[in-house]
């Protein structure tokens, strides 16, 4: 498989990834993005930790949908997110149309 080929091939599972996350997105009531992964889930926990002057937060998403073209299922039940970075929480509006 040459480097154009497999290319080729992530644009493609991109576009099928994006097709499934609008069929998908007005399932749910939030958008969560950290540095490494974009959800869509019903319910968001959030807690801000500190240890030491080191502060992380930890979120619990529920009936949530992972933005990863890697994953062959992409629903989960429930999945814990810990992180040092920034973390952006947004509540979807009920008769938003997404992109």
């Amino acid at each position: 498989m040459s480097a154009e080929d497999l290319e080729d091939y992530e644009s493609e599972v991109e576009l099928q990834l994006y097709r499934e996350y609008k069929d998908v997105a007005p399932m749910f009531r939030f958008v969560v993005e950290t540095e490494r992964r974009f959800y869509l889930c019903n319910r968001v926990e959030q807690q801000v930790q500190v240890d030491g002057g080191r502060t992380w937060v930890e979120l619990v998403l529920h009936d949530a949908w992972v933005w990863d073209m890697y994953r062959t299922n992409r629903f989960v039940a429930a999945v814990r997110v810990v992180t040092f970075r920034d973390v952006n929480i947004e509540e979807l509006p009920a008769d938003e149309e997404l992109p």
